[in-house]
């Protein structure tokens, strides 16, 4: 039984959650509410952890330096390589968790059970704050619950508040079908939430021990529903604005109470200084002009970015003359190289954040556009945001969800405008672009469009489940008569790796007879899991 957390209980930790972690990591798969064939919470988590124990390998000492505690010096080990790991949604909400925890205890003499409560409450915070709009019956609940419950206890005993935030945790994450509909239906809790659950539950084995009893989350009988809330802004604000902003603590929260009363999805992250320094400010609303003041009000704000929604922001160019570059996200070897030809840097799907800094970096751009093509990618550009800015890169994001997107904001970019401007014109192009996908179901599922049964063709509409059908070609082409009933001029169509030969050629030829006036482009993609994926201009 430890009465305090040193380094090598934190080493211990990292191991036994990172072992928990593995074992579950199919399981934790499964519960991914989508019943498309890419469901990997469980990955993504293991793959984060991962990065953050190979951190502390490589430090091997951890010996206090005069400023941090040994433990302090390994937790902060810790969080950076989850940072640099982060994978996804679930990773990059984990590695912030981690920097709470790292930033509090780092210079506590003793961890003992109210500095843990402090921590797990600044945790918290780090992990909302790196959402742009939290989502309760999440990751973030279990956290906010696991927090609650250790100041609740009041006490400094370290094993009666590990065993408090563990047990608080795995209750909230037991609620998490009762705050999230898409969970009710398909009768699973939270992927990420479990996630958390083990890494707690090891905490207390370290600590105490004991291995917590806890009853099995596997899914229940009701099949998984093809829809999830999703981590967006309301639609009624129409611009994102966004800038970094020179500002004493006390101003920024004052800004920030008035950013709050008139938009959303407001983030303001500051770089740990207590006494002043940079804060990154992010925030949805209809007056730029207002939301722009408040920063002057404030302090001094610069690399001003504002991106208008109904479209989605895009991106940029090589090592343009002007020193911008564009980064994107892709998985398929031709989507890579219709990207590349349109001079963007691409990098696989799914990365971590190391590697996509990484790939900033290579442009040698002071301004660098990422296109994540992928809600998941989308988190970890922007902690790449975040990480490029201490090294003097401006990084905008640019929320694209589909590589068809990504094509429409490459095509429309001029190095002759103003960054500013063209990100708004290619944001433009990007937004413009109705995107769509077609893939086979994982297995059966109760969908917004209905029940469908493992192997059945799925035609998601940005992200929605809009028709199921049992062939592949036939819905394919009910997609794209929907598509083209909103109106449009031109249709790109990504081939996936998978897709049955003639496929290209059977939606194209329904196209040019049914729809005479649209143009048609088709290209094999390469991508996994969906056979087809579809752009309408």
């Amino acid at each position: 039984m430890l009465d305090t957390l040193d380094a090598a209980a934190v080493r211990r930790w990292c191991a036994s959650g990172l072992a928990a972690l593995k074992r579950h990591q199919g399981e934790i798969d499964d519960l991914n509410v989508y019943p498309v064939p890419d469901g990997d919470t469980g990955t993504n988590l293991v793959l984060t952890l991962t990065s953050a124990q190979q951190a502390l390998a490589m430090d091997l000492d951890t010996h206090a330096d005069g400023t941090w505690t040994a433990h302090g010096h390994a937790l902060r080990l810790m969080a950076r390589g989850a940072l640099l790991g982060a994978r996804g949604n679930s990773g990059v909400i984990l590695s912030q968790i981690l920097r709470g925890l790292a930033d509090t205890l780092a210079t506590v003499a003793q961890v003992r059970g109210r500095a843990l409560a402090a921590a797990l409450r600044a945790s918290t915070g780090a992990a909302y704050a790196a959402v742009a709009r939290p989502v309760e019956g999440t990751l973030l609940t279990v956290v906010a619950a696991a927090a609650e419950s250790a100041e609740r206890t009041g006490s400094d005993d370290l094993p009666v508040v590990v065993r408090a935030a563990a047990g608080a945790a795995a209750t909230a994450l037991a609620r998490t079908p009762e705050q999230l509909p898409a969970l009710a239906r398909a009768g699973v809790v939270d992927a990420g939430g479990r996630g958390l659950c083990l890494l707690l539950d090891a905490l207390v084995e370290v600590v105490t021990g004991e291995t917590p009893a806890r009853p099995p989350t596997a899914p229940r009988a009701a099949p998984p529903p093809a829809g999830a809330a999703r981590e967006t802004g309301s639609p009624e604000y129409a611009y994102e604005v966004q800038f970094l902003l020179d500002a004493e603590p006390e101003a920024v929260r004052q800004m920030r109470d008035t950013l709050d009363a008139f938009g959303d999805s407001l983030v303001v992250v500051g770089d740990g200084n207590t006494t002043g320094g940079t804060w990154q400010v992010h925030v949805h609303v209809n007056d730029v002009g207002a939301a722009i003041e408040a920063g002057v009000v404030a302090g001094r704000p610069h690399q001003i970015s504002v991106t208008r929604f109904v479209d989605q922001v895009a991106p940029e160019s090589v090592a343009a003359p002007d020193g911008r570059a564009a980064v994107v996200v892709a998985a398929g070897a031709g989507i890579a190289e219709l990207l590349a030809g349109e001079g963007a840097v691409v990098v696989p799907g799914n990365p971590s954040t190391g590697e996509l800094l990484d790939a900033v970096r290579s442009t040698g751009a002071a301004r660098v556009v990422v296109l994540p093509n992928d809600p998941d990618a989308q988190a970890v550009a922007n902690q790449v945001a975040e990480e490029a800015h201490r090294l003097g890169i401006e990084v905008s994001v640019v929320p694209t969800r589909s590589p068809v997107q990504a094509l429409a904001a490459l095509a429309v970019r001029d190095p002759r405008r103003r960054f500013a401007d063209d990100v708004i014109a290619m944001a433009e192009a990007a937004g413009a672009c109705r995107y769509a996908e077609v893939c086979r179901a994982g297995r059966d599922a109760l969908t917004v469009a209905g029940p469908c049964r493992a192997g059945d063709v799925l035609a998601l509409v940005e992200g929605e489940v809009h028709l199921i059908g049992a062939d592949l070609v036939g819905t394919c082409t009910a997609l794209v008569d929907r598509l083209l009933g909103g109106g449009g001029e031109l249709v790109t169509l990504l081939v996936g790796a998978d897709a049955p030969d003639g496929l290209a050629d059977a939606v194209r030829t329904h196209i040019t007879g049914r729809w005479p006036f649209v143009e048609v482009q088709s290209y094999p993609g390469g991508q996994p899991h969906y056979p087809l994926l579809v752009g309408v201009e």
